[in-house]
């Protein structure tokens, strides 16, 4: 058995193929999945995701979105379906913008420490760093 997982943004997508493993943050907390897992449908934190590959693995900067589980086909794989409205790879990112995202966000917060525009940037800059971080 094993995981067919698709990352889709608006743009492109991310990842299609097989998996042994997704890892992700959905609003109420971390959740993994495994091939036979329940149906499953929640909505997806600013936060990297994990794609545990037989060789590896696949770390995804994903801005907000969707994860949905449908039960096993009829050749025993479950799929993970991941909508989300930017999914980055680190070779995707721009590191000098995303630092520079991140200072500025810094700063706002600063001035300002519950501006919510300012504290979504702010996530967003850590969440990209973190996934170059990890490739």
């Amino acid at each position: 058995m094993s995981l067919l997982v698709e990352l889709v943004s608006p743009e492109r997508v991310a990842y299609s193929g097989e998996a042994r493993m997704v890892i992700c943050r959905t609003t109420t907390g971390d959740i993994a999945f495994l091939p036979g897992h329940v149906p499953f449908i929640g909505v997806l934190a600013t936060h990297p995701v994990r794609v545990l590959l037989e060789d590896g693995e696949l770390v995804i900067a994903v801005h907000q979105g969707f994860v949905e589980v449908s039960p096993p086909d009829d050749q025993g794989r479950t799929r993970v379906t991941i909508l989300s409205d930017v999914a980055e790879l680190a070779d995707q990112i721009d590191v000098d913008r995303a630092r520079a995202s991140k200072e500025r966000s810094e700063e706002r917060l600063r001035t300002d420490p519950d501006d919510p525009e300012a504290i979504s940037a702010l996530r967003r800059a850590e969440v990209r760093l973190s996934v170059t971080d990890a490739a």
